[in-house]
C-alpha cells in the first residue's frame, strides 16, 4: 500500500470517531438543557434524517467531484454543526448539520478506494477500512464517555476560562472539533484522483426515479429481499440497542452517563468478534442459514432484564454485539452480490443505506414514543427483544430455503 493509502485511512479514522464521539456530548448537552428523556431518540433521529432525504443524490455528488475534495466539505459540514452547538443552537438542530455532512460523506469514504486502488488491494483495503471503523466506533465511545464524566472534565472545567465553554457538554464537543479540525487536514492532503465516473444526470428528478427503479428492483428479488431485510433490521435493532444500553445501565448498574457510554463499546467488540467467525465459517451460498442467529439474539436481548453485576452485563452484551456480527456480515455479502448483479454496487448500496436509516429513524421513533410515555425500561427491553426475535423469526420460515437460490 503506497502512503495516499494511509492519509485516506487516517482521515477516515478520525472523521468516524468524531462522529461516534459527538453522540455522546449532543446526549450530555441536552441533559445539560433538562430535555426530557424522549429528545435522545430524537436527537438520533436529527443525525440520520439527511440518509433518507438525500439518499438519491448523495452518490451523484460524491462522483461530481473528486472524492478527496467531496470527504473535506462534508468534513467542514460537521465542523460548522458542533460550532453551532457551541454557539447555543439547539443540539436537535446542530445535530442535524452534522447529520447532513455524514451523509454526503458515506459513498466517497468508499468510491474512493475503487478509484485510488487496483482491483487486486481493494479485499485489503476495505479489511482495513472496517476495521479501523469498528476502532473508531469502539474509542469514539470511550472518549466520548471520558468526554461527559463529571468526574474527569469537571475539575478541568473548572481550571479552565474558554469563551463559549459553560459546561461538560460543550467542553466535550470543542475536544471533538478539534478531532473534526484533523480528520479535514487530512483530507486536504489525499491524493487527487481523476472523476472515474460522472453521473449519468444530475437532475434531481432523474436521480429520484432512478433510485426508486433500484428500490423496487432489489426489493422484488427474493435474495435482496431477504439480505435487505435483514440488514435494514439490524442496523436499526443496533442504533437503538445503544440507547438502550444508556437507559439500562443507569437503572440496572447505577452507571452515570459517562460509564454508561463507555459500556456501548462493547457491543461493537462483539460485532467486530462475529464477523471474524462469520468470515471464517460462513459461505456466500449459505449465507441464508445464518437467519436463526438473529432470532436468538433477540431472546439474548431479554436476558438484559435480570442482570445486574457489571461483569456479566460485559459479557451479555459481547454476546449480543457477536451474535449480530455473525448475521449481518453474509447477509450484507448476500446483498452486495445481489445488488452488483441486479444494477451494480454504487446503486445498490444506495438503496441499502436508505433502507437502513429508515429503520433507524423508525425504531428510534418507537423508542421515543415508549419514552414519552414513561414506560419501564425493562418493558422496552421486553418488546425490543420480542420485536427482533419475531421479525427474524417471520423471515426465516419466508425465505429459510431461498440458499438454493445463491448462485456465485
Amino acid at each position: 500500500m503506497n502512503p495516499g493509502f494511509y492519509i485516506i485511512l487516517a482521515a477516515q479514522f478520525l472523521s468516524a470517531l468524531a462522529d461516534n464521539a459527538l453522540l455522546f456530548a449532543a446526549i450530555a448537552l441536552l441533559n445539560d438543557l433538562k430535555s426530557p428523556d424522549w429528545h435522545t431518540p430524537v436527537l438520533q433521529q436529527s443525525f440520520i434524517i439527511s440518509y433518507i432525504v438525500l439518499a438519491p443524490f448523495v452518490g451523484a455528488f460524491a462522483d461530481s467531484l473528486p472524492k478527496g475534495r467531496v470527504m473535506f466539505i462534508s468534513n467542514i459540514i460537521k465542523l460548522a454543526g458542533c460550532i453551532a452547538m457551541l454557539a447555543g443552537i439547539h443540539p436537535l438542530i446542530a445535530y442535524c448539520l452534522v447529520g447532513l455532512g455524514a451523509a454526503a460523506y458515506s459513498p466517497a469514504k468508499y468510491g474512493i478506494l475503487t478509484e485510488y486502488l487496483p482491483p487486486d488491494q481493494l479485499v485489503k483495503a476495505n479489511s482495513w477500512m472496517e476495521g479501523l471503523t469498528v476502532a473508531a466506533i469502539v474509542l469514539g465511545a470511550v472518549v466520548g464517555g471520558i468526554l461527559i464524566s463529571p468526574a474527569i472534565t469537571a475539575p478541568l472545567l473548572q481550571t479552565l476560562d474558554i469563551p463559549l465553554i459553560r459546561s461538560i457538554g460543550e467542553l466535550a464537543v470543542a475536544v471533538i472539533v478539534l478531532i473534526y479540525v484533523a480528520a479535514a487536514i487530512f483530507n486536504l492532503y489525499i491524493p487527487h484522483v481523476a472523476i472515474d465516473h460522472k453521473p449519468l444526470s444530475r437532475n434531481p428528478v432523474f436521480l429520484a426515479r432512478d433510485f426508486w427503479h433500484c428500490f423496487k428492483l432489489l426489493w422484488k428479488d427474493p435474495l435482496g429481499q431477504v439480505s435487505l431485510a435483514v440488514t435494514t433490521l439490524f442496523w436499526g435493532a443496533g442504533a437503538t440497542l445503544r440507547l438502550l444500553v444508556l437507559a439500562w445501565a443507569a437503572v440496572a448498574l447505577h452507571y452515570d452517563i459517562g460509564e454508561a457510554a463507555k459500556l456501548t463499546a462493547w457491543v461493537a467488540i462483539g460485532i467486530a468478534i462475529g464477523s471474524v467467525l462469520a468470515a471464517r465459517f460462513v459461505k456466500l451460498e449459505h449465507s441464508v442459514k445464518v437467519l436463526p442467529v438473529g432470532i436468538a439474539m433477540g431472546v439474548v436481548v431479554l436476558m438484559m432484564i435480570p442482570v445486574t453485576h457489571s461483569v456479566l452485563a460485559i459479557l451479555l452484551l459481547i454476546a449480543i454485539g457477536a451474535m449480530g456480527g455473525y448475521f449481518v456480515v453474509p447477509m450484507n455479502a448476500l446483498l452486495q452480490h445481489r445488488g452488483h448483479l441486479l444494477m451494480g454496487a454504487g446503486r445498490s448500496i444506495a438503496v441499502q443505506n436508505f433502507n437502513e436509516n429508515l429503520s433507524i429513524f423508525a425504531m428510534l421513533g418507537l423508542y421515543a414514543v415508549m419514552q414519552k410515555l414513561d414506560f419501564n425500561i425493562y418493558f422496552i427491553i421486553l418488546v425490543f427483544g420480542l420485536l427482533l426475535s419475531g421479525i427474524m423469526a417471520a423471515l426465516y420460515k419466508k425465505h429459510g430455503h431461498d440458499q438454493d437460490k445463491v448462485r456465485m
